[in-house]
């Protein structure tokens, strides 16, 4: 299978201007021969999260009319942005197969700084397969947590898929040990999706990359462009 890797620069609390962006990507993978594309942490709406937190109307959920282009773009999507939990609102991660189906829906277990006083955690993990292979998904700073990468490799998952968002500074050097380092140790492919330019009040730092189990560089994305970046798993 070819699965794909899109970061773009994200349009600030807009939904609709984002999944147009996003659609444009899936139809670009598509176009690569890709059959499924994961997008950064937040990617429906950028990385506002004192916006969010208090604006349901910046809220999604699974049937929700505005995602149809990405539902429709004929290839599987893991889409990223704030979803209502039984809690309060949650960093969310819905993934679609190719026909629109809801494969699986993930919130964010590990939140970061400003999110713990706006967003409610995730309890579960996030699972799903497509073509064969066993997906597991993560956010962000779910991936700084061993355990939780360590679950996916026991649940017998081949692909960790991180929706993510680091910065243009110390994020360059997590971003640069964390994921090889789960390919390796937890023997998965990774594919990293990530913010490029700004995101709220980071800078994103591209670098989109799909690593093989193992932790071997298959693909990679600039540190500037809104682009998908396609390799071969399985």
């Amino acid at each position: 299978m070819r699965i794909a890797v899109a970061q773009l620069s994200c349009v600030p609390v807009d939904l609709d201007a984002n999944v147009e962006r996003m659609a444009a990507l899936a139809k670009e993978a598509a176009q690569l021969g890709a059959e499924l594309v994961v997008y950064p942490e937040l990617a429906l709406t950028g990385y506002e999260p004192d916006d969010l937190a208090h604006d349901p109307t910046r809220w999604t959920y699974p049937g929700d009319p505005r995602l149809t282009p990405l539902r429709t773009a004929g290839i599987a999507t893991v889409v990223n942005g704030v979803a209502a939990s039984e809690n309060g609102p949650a960093i969310t991660s819905f993934a679609f197969g190719p026909e629109g189906d809801l494969l699986t829906t993930y919130r964010k277990q590990h939140l970061y700084a400003e999110e713990r006083w706006v967003f409610t955690p995730g309890d579960t993990d996030g699972r799903f397969e497509l073509g064969g292979i066993r997906f597991a998904l993560a956010t962000c700073y779910d991936n700084h947590f061993p355990e939780l990468t360590a679950r996916a490799h026991e649940d017998d998952c081949d692909v960790l898929l991180a929706s993510s968002l680091y910065g243009s500074e110390a994020g360059v050097a997590e971003r640069a040990s964390i994921y090889p380092a789960i390919a390796e140790r937890d023997w998965l492919y990774v594919a990293l999706a990530n913010h490029v330019g700004a995101a709220g009040e980071w800078i994103g730092c591209g670098r989109s990359a799909i690593w093989a189990a193992g932790g071997e560089l298959l693909a990679e994305a600039d540190a500037e462009s809104s682009m998908v970046v396609v390799a071969d798993i399985g």
